[in-house]
């Protein structure tokens, strides 16, 4: 199972770091590019253990949606949710928020599993895990540039 860590560095507060990364309405923001939207379940504020989101968004020119839930949660400083239904066969998405040097260290750990057998490994070398990385890069930064102000 492919495996994406990133590790960004914040200058804000352990709490607005956490609460930007379980916002609904900032995620659907960061995401505009694949107009990404919450249409079942909880659709907006702050996503919370046991919540679940329905998301439907464009990526590769298909409009998908995608089914995760809050599997653990402890405020302000680890969640994680995970597919209940969706195009890959299974993910979870940790994120992990610590004091460092003054500033905020948010740790994503991405692990995901694509459907399709071989054909699905064959997917995520060519091109899906960059395509991933960029997704979760590209809010990462918008998070970090909100929580800055």
């Amino acid at each position: 199972m492919p495996l994406i860590q990133l590790h960004t560095y914040i200058n804000s507060d352990i709490k607005t770091c956490f609460d930007l990364a379980r916002n609904i309405d900032f995620h659907q923001e960061s995401l505009k590019h694949s107009n990404e939207k919450a249409i079942a379940g909880k659709t907006s504020g702050l996503i919370a253990l046991g919540e679940s989101v329905t998301w439907e968004a464009t990526h590769f020119g298909i409009k998908q949606q995608l089914t995760s839930k809050i599997a653990a949660f402890d405020a302000p400083n680890y969640f994680v949710d995970e597919m209940v239904s969706g195009a890959f066969k299974s993910f979870k998405h940790e994120r992990i928020f610590k004091t460092e040097c003054n500033q905020i260290l948010m740790i994503d750990k991405f692990y995901f599993e694509s459907p399709f057998g071989i054909f699905g490994k064959l997917a995520n070398k060519l091109f899906l895990k960059n395509y991933m990385i960029k997704l979760l890069a590209t809010r990462n930064s918008l998070l970090k540039e909100k929580a800055e102000l």
